[in-house]
């Protein structure tokens, strides 16, 4: 699994952080979606999946599915 992060569409709501935590992280300066793990591990999968469906702006997409 292969992820990409949109920070200019993020509007900083943190589903994603909540749900992926080891994936997710939130920028202290502007509240915005940090990614710390771009190909995250196979255990990590259906939380990274669930955070991208949850996330209020769109801005996690999976871009592969190694």
């Amino acid at each position: 699994m292969e992820l990409e992060v949109d920070r200019e569409r993020c509007i900083g709501a943190g589903m994603c952080a909540l749900t992926a935590p080891g994936v997710f992280d939130q920028d202290t300066e502007d509240g915005r979606v940090v990614p710390l793990d771009p190909t995250p591990a196979p255990e990590q999968e259906p939380a990274v999946r669930e955070a991208a469906q949850v996330c209020p702006s769109g801005a996690i997409t999976i871009v592969s599915d190694n």
